[in-house]
């Protein structure tokens, strides 16, 4: 059973193999969830657009201890809105593809970290990579990869870029690589605001 909510909700490793693969896996879930645009309107369910993952029932919370603000924004619509962007397949399964704060516009194409990400660190010699958006003059922002590479491994900046394009759209692909140590909590979670701060310095502000 799938139970929509946050992170603490979460499916062991078994679980989950089984609900990407779609092999005899139930999609049961305690309330009800939503894949919205912007107006609060349901995305087609055809795998490909995104929305934002909304969802209301009894697991979802009441609101923000002592904060009437954020619970206001967060429940806007009477749906408490998760900032995970998804997409519905047909079957009604739901795909998450990114968090909201991560995702990038570039030309008016939403451009998925995660994915991007994902074919960056398919390369044999990297290890990690972290991608944010960064100010483009011509596309408001494009991708761009933070990458660590194995021990005793070497790579080109134009090495992972071309790698990139045999994986994913060409305009999805990292701009340009910046190679070195990533900016980490105490948890070893990489801290993206620390990344985008550097990059956006001296720059108008982002829209997320």
């Amino acid at each position: 059973i799938a139970i929509g909510g946050p992170g603490e909700e979460s499916l062991d490793p078994a679980q989950r193999a089984a609900r990407r693969a779609r092999q005899g896996f139930a999609n049961v879930t305690a309330g009800e969830v939503r894949v919205v645009d912007d107006k609060m309107n349901d995305v087609p369910s055809d795998g490909q657009t995104m929305g934002e993952v909304v969802m209301r029932g009894n697991v979802v919370m009441l609101g923000y201890f002592r904060d009437p603000e954020a619970t206001a924004k967060a429940f806007e619509g009477g749906w408490f809105h998760s900032g995970d962007l998804g997409v519905r397949h047909p079957d009604g399964a739901i795909e998450l593809r990114d968090r909201k704060k991560d995702i990038i516009i570039s030309g008016g194409e939403n451009i998925s970290t995660i994915e991007v990400e994902q074919a960056v660190v398919s390369h044999p010699a990297v290890l990690e990579a972290a991608v944010i958006a960064v100010p483009d003059e011509k596309w408001g922002e494009v991708p761009k990869a933070f990458v660590v590479l194995k021990d005793a491994q070497s790579a080109t900046e134009d090495d992972i870029i071309q790698h990139c394009r045999s994986k994913i759209a060409h305009f999805k692909c990292p701009k340009s690589i910046e190679f070195g140590e990533l900016p980490k909590t105490s948890t070893g979670k990489v801290q993206k605001f620390v990344l985008r701060e550097k990059e956006w310095k001296g720059h108008a502000k982002r829209i997320h």
